[in-house]
């Protein structure tokens, strides 16, 4: 596997990759991987001849009062992991090098990033909009593969993508959950035995919801109650919003026609997790 830390050598590899009709898989981390990112270069790996994996814990996502500075961080252990994974190349860049002084232009999608985690997120989405556009300028993928349960991130950046006529094609997978359905996600790491124990409720919501729709409910109103009754039933978690939308305006829905994403965001803690399911 080679690293490539210096953002010229990392458009030159690729630039050097396509040329001999190589199609490139990107996957951008932002490190403290699990069994969620590994899905994501599998599929890299089964669709694509080189795939490239990005480490970057992006600053300008994460407002003053978020935990970037004690974000998960453990190089050594995703070094290894992508290695045993076939990965060709980890790409390392640094925050001096992506934003140098005078960094002054910013990437941003209208209306989609207000929504659902921007209303109290206001700003997150500019950074991660922002990150990924320079990144995908560098590495110039074919296609760039993004997990489901950032389900609104993955939206925005197909948006984005589109609306730029960016020549990648961005790949949304499933969710991967641990054994009791919670959403795999490096913050997990932050939460004590009695919150970890407590975490699984927001999937068992969610699991209400199909369950209620399969059984004939339509009123989004109703199933929205149920689920915020049973979340409510575990006193460690608070939460941020519930919202039953539509998938792809992102728009909030009284009644079920067609497609509707059920999405959460929950602090456990201190610990702010985000999940959801589409149903129909």
């Amino acid at each position: 596997m080679r690293e490539i830390k210096r953002l010229r050598e990392m458009y030159l590899y690729s630039l050097k990759a396509k040329s001999h009709g190589k199609k490139v898989g990107f996957v951008p981390t932002m490190g403290a991987l699990h069994e969620g990112h590994l899905s994501l270069v599998e599929e890299a790996k089964r669709r694509c001849d080189i795939v490239v994996v990005s480490i970057f814990v992006n600053p300008l996502q994460f407002a003053p009062s978020e935990d970037f500075a004690r974000y998960p961080r453990n190089l050594r252990r995703d070094r290894q992991l992508l290695k045993n994974f076939g990965v060709d190349v980890l790409f390392l860049p640094d925050a001096g090098q992506l934003y140098p002084p005078g960094f002054k232009t910013f990437v941003e999608v209208e209306s989609l990033p207000k929504k659902m985690c921007g209303r109290t997120r206001p700003t997150h989405f500019r950074g991660v909009t922002t990150v990924v556009a320079k990144l995908f300028s560098l590495v110039n993928p074919d296609l760039a593969f993004f997990g489901e349960k950032d389900f609104q991130q993955q939206r925005i950046i197909r948006q984005m993508a589109a609306d730029l006529n960016l020549p990648v094609e961005v790949v949304a997978l499933p969710t991967v959950r641990e054994f009791d359905g919670l959403a795999m996600s490096s913050r997990n790491a932050y939460l004590n035995p009695r919150e970890r124990k407590a975490a699984p409720v927001l999937y068992r919501a969610l699991s209400l919801a199909q369950r209620e729709v399969q059984g004939g409910e339509r009123d989004v109103n109703k199933i929205l109650f149920r689920l915020r009754s049973l979340i409510g039933s575990e006193p460690l978690v608070r939460l941020d919003y519930l919202l039953a939308v539509d998938p792809e305006t992102l728009q909030e829905v009284k009644q079920f026609k067609g497609k509707v994403l059920f999405a959460l965001a929950a602090y456990i803690g201190k610990t702010r997790l985000i999940d959801n399911v589409v149903v129909g």
